[in-house]
């Protein structure tokens, strides 16, 4: 009976936008819970971690390469997912799995952009609905207010306004949290893809013979360098000055 009388006071106000509003933002609700559950669960990406387990891997050791694809590529883990890929794949060439990770990255992407699109579409058509439910409240308090016999009390006017602006303020209501929570999760997106495609990336070059220290200093593996010639000369000057 609660129920039936909270609906019949918002019919009262929005009119006959009540239905077109209430699913709108039904819909922005269910988006926003799953978005948030979504975001719970992929937040931690344990890059510190994962970037140096595999970094102890040895690439010409295929049995621990093979088990530790076998340990790992049932986890939940996005990035831990990513790794496994490029191990797997690691008898192509870079161009290759590059390729292969920007492929995996665009559907991962989908994932973690899925939906947003459609708050910015609440975002954008709730208000114009409760634009339009305002200038049809308005045309209908016109009309009755032209059929009226006598003088119109400005309660009344005010009274009739109040009403046809309340759809604009639901719409509102509706479109702010909507366009928020998009924004806020593109960005959150943004920022953990951005984390793993790097990590993706100094990986794939690991596997190319390329690896980084902790400056991000670029270097070939010490299997491939050449002998170090950068040797501090033994200094001359105190001999020179004694003879």
């Amino acid at each position: 009976m609660l129920d039936l009388h909270f609906f019949s006071s918002i019919h009262a106000q929005l009119g006959i936008m009540t239905w077109p509003l209430t699913i709108l933002s039904t819909l922005m609700l269910m988006l926003i819970v799953e978005r948030l559950i979504f975001v719970a669960l992929n937040t931690k990406t344990h890059s510190r971690t994962l970037q140096k387990e595999i970094y102890t891997l040895s690439l010409t050791n295929d049995d621990e390469l093979n088990r530790y694809v076998d340990n790992h590529q049932q986890e939940k883990s996005t990035l831990s997912q990513g790794l496994c890929m490029l191990i797997s794949h690691r008898q192509f060439t870079k161009s290759l799995r590059e390729e292969a990770v920007s492929i995996w990255l665009q559907k991962k992407r989908r994932q973690f952009t899925s939906g947003l699109k459609l708050l910015n579409v609440i975002g954008v058509l709730s208000p114009l609905i409760g634009l339009l439910g305002t200038v049809i409240g308005l045309i209908e308090m016109f009309k009755g207010l032209s059929a009226t016999q006598g003088g119109i009390s400005p309660a009344e006017l005010a009274d009739g306004l109040g009403l046809a602006m309340s759809t604009t303020a639901a719409g509102l209501l509706i479109a702010l949290p909507a366009i928020a929570a998009s924004q806020l999760f593109s960005l959150w997106a943004d920022r953990t893809l951005a984390k793993i495609e790097y990590v993706l990336n100094h990986f794939n070059l690991h596997l190319a013979g390329v690896s980084f220290d902790e400056s991000d200093t670029c270097c070939v593996k010490a299997t491939q360098c050449p002998p170090c010639t950068n040797q501090v000369a033994p200094c001359q000057s105190a001999q020179g000055g004694e003879a």
